[in-house]
Formats: structure tokens, sequence, C-alpha cells
């Protein structure tokens, strides 16, 4: 194929789920409900830890990190569809389309350092109660997001020679599919991801492993079944989020080995961005006594304002 320079790249197209204009105004109400969703459940996450005192703890600071993240991976990618079926416009600038690849790359590589120091959070809890206060200050949960969001920073710069098909077979600009449009040499692009994966995923997830590793037998030691129970329901919601994180992403990347389709390609994509934020509120608002009473007490707060 053709090559062409970086420069000379105006836009790509964003082929989304189906080129079937019958089906566009079913997939734009599905994904702006989605979105709304998505929105709202975080928010009101968000919310009701900022509103109540006794929820103000390192686990529902960094429960309130997830859903800020979950807020913002969500407004990276699902505008610009709905925006796109809106104008029946496939297309993405050069920039926007760079843009969105870094902060998917951001936001998946956050959650995973997320789960993990909300695993160690956890950790402490159960195996160290007695130190709880002193080993994780809210100081240090800050600094932990800090290091984090600086180490993002390297995941930043994209150096890619692209060809004349800019065609992308998802409904947002994803690393893989952005790759495989160059023209010039990919080893290192991908060797470079292959590394970036060891480290941002295969390092937070051995934390959390390692993590539940003492959990679980630091509560099987507990003499008291009630003490076990309070224990495991302390961390179910996590555990939770985390398989449906982690299986996703071995989904996603399982599917995208052995299918060869642009289709189910598109709906892998949505599988692993768009509904696991949307179910994380849920999960966590579910199965956490705490927080079903905050959103209570918010919920009952609001109406009585209205």
């Amino acid at each position: 194929m053709e090559s062409r320079n970086d420069t000379a790249i105006s836009v790509f197209l964003l082929l989304g789920l189906t080129e079937d204009p019958a089906l566009q105004p079913l997939i734009f109400s599905l994904f702006l409900s989605m979105y709304l969703v998505t929105i709202l459940g975080n928010l009101l996450i968000i919310l009701a830890i900022s509103s109540d005192p006794q929820l103000h703890t390192p686990m529902y600071f960094f429960l309130c990190s997830l859903s800020l993240k979950d807020i913002c991976f969500s407004t990276s990618t699902i505008p610009k569809m709905l925006q796109n079926i809106q104008t029946q416009d496939q297309s993405i600038t050069y920039t926007g389309c760079l843009s969105q690849v870094c902060f998917v790359i951001v936001f998946v590589v956050l959650e995973n350092f997320l789960l993990a120091v909300m695993a160690y959070d956890r950790y402490v809890a159960i195996c160290h109660p007695l130190s709880f206060t002193t080993i994780k200050t809210p100081n240090v949960c800050v600094l932990l997001l800090l290091i984090v969001d600086a180490l993002f920073n390297t995941l930043m710069l994209l150096r890619l020679s692209f060809c004349t098909a800019l065609e992308i077979p998802t409904f947002f600009c994803e690393l893989a599919q952005v790759i495989n449009l160059a023209c010039s040499d990919t080893l290192i692009d991908n060797k470079l991801i292959f590394v970036e994966t060891c480290i941002f995923g295969g390092f937070p997830l051995s934390g959390i492993i390692f993590s539940y590793i003492h959990i679980v037998s630091s509560v099987l030691r507990m003499p008291s079944s009630e003490g076990k129970h309070k224990a495991f329901s302390t961390c179910g919601s996590h555990l939770s989020v985390v398989s449906l994180f982690y299986g996703r992403g071995a989904g996603v990347y399982i599917s995208s080995a052995v299918i060869d389709s642009s289709m189910k390609t598109a709906v892998a994509s949505v599988m692993y961005t768009v509904v696991p934020s949307m179910l994380n509120p849920f999960i966590y608002s579910l199965r956490n006594r705490g927080m079903k009473e905050a959103l209570r007490k918010l919920i009952s707060r609001l109406a009585s304002l209205s």
C-alpha cells in the first residue's frame, strides 16, 4: 500500500458496529442510554462518598478515584461515536485519534493500578488491622496516584507512518488497530506494547494475587465464622470488579487473536470499554453495605431539596 507521511494524514475512519442506516438510531439510543447510566451511576458514587464522613477512608478514596476514571474513560470514546452517528460522518481527525489512543491507554493502566492498590488496602485492613491507619494514610494514597499519573506520560508519544487505508473497525481509536494501519515496521512498537503490558498489567495483577493469597490465608485462620464472612464480604465487590476487568481483557485478547471480523472486533471493544464502566457502580453499591447506606442518605437529601 502507498505510504503517507504523518503530516499529510488528516482523518481516520471509525467504522463502528454497523454501516446499516436502519440500525443507526437504535445503536445511538443504546449507547446514549449506557453513557448516561455510566455518568449518573459513577457520579452518585462520588457524591455519596464525598458527602458521608464515615466513608472518608482509603478504600472509598480509591473507589471514588475508580468512579472518576470510569467517567473519564467513557467520555473519551462514547461522545465521539454518538456525534459520528448523529452527523453520519465516520471520520476522526489524526490528532483526535491519537488523543483517544493515549487516553484509553492512560485510563486502562490507571484502573490496573487502582485495582492493585485497592487489593493492598484490603490486605492491610484484614492482615494488619492495628497498623492500618499508619500504613495507609490519605497522603500516601494521593502520592500513589500522582506517581501513577507521572508514569503515564511515557505512553503519550506515538510515532507511526500510515498507509492510505485508514479504516478502524471499532467505534474508537484503539492502539492495536491503529498500529495495524501502519506501513512502517511495527516490530519495535509491538515489543514496546509487550513490555508495557508486562509492567503496567503484570505487576498490578501480581500485586492483587499476592494480596489475596495473604488475605485468604489470614481469613482461614480466623476462629469465628462470622469474622470470616465479614472479611470476605469486604472483598466481594472488589473481587467482582477485578474479575470483570481482567476477564474482559483476556476475552478481548483471545477474540482479537482468533476472530477475523470487523463486526465481532467492534462488539469485543464495546465489552471491554463501555459495559464495565457502566456495571462498576452497581457492583459496589449492591455488594457494599456502607455504599448502600451512603446512597440512601444522598438520594433522600436530594429528594428533600427538590
